[in-house]
């Protein structure tokens, strides 16, 4: 070992230094004021930032890049397209209905290229599909993306039924298409929710504080952001007389996120980068956008151009939530505080009596 330390004090007590100035209430440390000499001179050391040795965050930063924050929209979208998919099927929109389904298929497309391209090789990802583990939210995920994947791309190719001759072996394609089509987006809406919230169990299943810590509310976040990315592409590209069901859900999805989202930011000191930074302006860019679009849609009605802006902004507020979530993640790994402080405080909550 070559390198040198950074001062000349010893190192237990420079180690003693910085587990004392953790017990201090904002996680810093601080120096007691020392006297130099007889003359009563007092100097005081400013508090000093919070760091680890060598400047080192304490974790390791997620090495994910930004394409997974684009899978955590991709897939939300595809999930809410299903159960609106279905929905509109039950209860006799067709217009709706080839909109969801489109949808669906559209956007587990794009989350299987993203999660494909992040993982680095096309291969890795059936490498995931050998091994089925429960345990793993990982796992899990991709089972369920991989049962997603064809329900909802049967159910949309059977959109085409229509455009099939109606005589030869083409004409009964053309009649067996929309029942087999049915069943497809009745499944692939039955493994929807699943789908739109895993991805919040996976985060919190990990060591990053800001998302570890969000573990109860995560969920009910990325829920709220599909069901609202969904409602927002229904309001635009399908039939004004068919979109009423889409204004109700828009508001459902707005009460479902905001009401995670006020639990996000009540988990103490972690909950930082979802206030503050850059992804503290994503979190809150996507629920101004997301109350624009649940009120814009009340008023919309019959009106192309007022459903085409809140379909925009509750895409554009499932977008910027995702993405500061994901943000928020990468901030809390960085700054050791966001790891230290927590399990100290911890640690002192599960002490004896005695020992303190």
């Amino acid at each position: 070992m070559t390198d040198e330390m950074p001062s000349n004090e010893p190192v237990g007590a420079r180690f003693r230094e910085f587990q004392a100035g953790l017990d201090q209430p904002d996680g810093k440390r601080h120096r007691r004021p020392r006297r130099r000499g007889g003359d009563g001179e007092q100097l005081t050391v400013p508090p000093a930032d919070f760091a680890s040795y060598y400047g080192r965050p304490v974790l390791k930063p997620p090495v994910w890049k930004y394409d997974i924050a684009g899978y955590l929209f991709t897939g939300g979208l595809a999930a809410g397209s299903a159960l609106i998919g279905a929905g509109a099927q039950l209860t006799g929109r067709p217009g709706l209905r080839k909109v969801g389904r489109w949808t669906a298929l559209g956007g587990v497309a794009a989350s299987t290229y993203l999660l494909v391209h992040d993982l680095g090789r096309p291969a890795r990802f059936h490498h995931m599909l050998r091994v089925a583990k429960v345990t793993s939210p990982m796992s899990v995920g991709t089972w369920i993306l991989a049962a997603f994947g064809p329900l909802a791309g049967v159910a949309a190719v059977a959109e085409l039924a229509p455009l099939l001759p109606q005589h030869g072996v083409l004409g009964l394609a053309r009649r067996i298409a929309p029942p087999i089509g049915n069943v497809a987006g009745l499944a692939a809406a039955a493994t929807a929710p699943a789908l739109a919230t895993y991805t919040g169990v996976l985060l919190a299943d990990t060591a990053v504080p800001s998302w570890h810590d969000a573990y109860p509310s995560l969920p009910f976040v990325f829920a709220g952001s599909a069901l609202a990315a969904a409602s927002g592409v229904g309001l635009i590209a399908a039939p004004a007389a068919e979109t009423a069901p889409l204004r109700r859900l828009a508001l459902a999805a707005a009460a479902v996120e905001f009401g995670g989202g006020h639990q996000l930011e009540r988990q103490g000191l972690t909950s930082e980068p979802y206030k503050h930074g850059r992804s503290g302006r994503l979190v809150k860019a996507g629920r101004a956008l997301l109350a624009v679009g649940a009120a814009t849609a009340l008023l919309s009605r019959r009106s192309r151009v007022l459903s085409a802006i809140s379909g925009a902004a509750l895409v554009a507020s499932s977008v910027a939530t995702r993405f500061g979530v994901f943000e928020a993640g990468r901030v809390s790994a960085r700054d050791p505080k966001y790891t230290v402080v927590p399990q100290r405080k911890r640690l002192n909550e599960n002490r004896p009596a005695t020992q303190l």
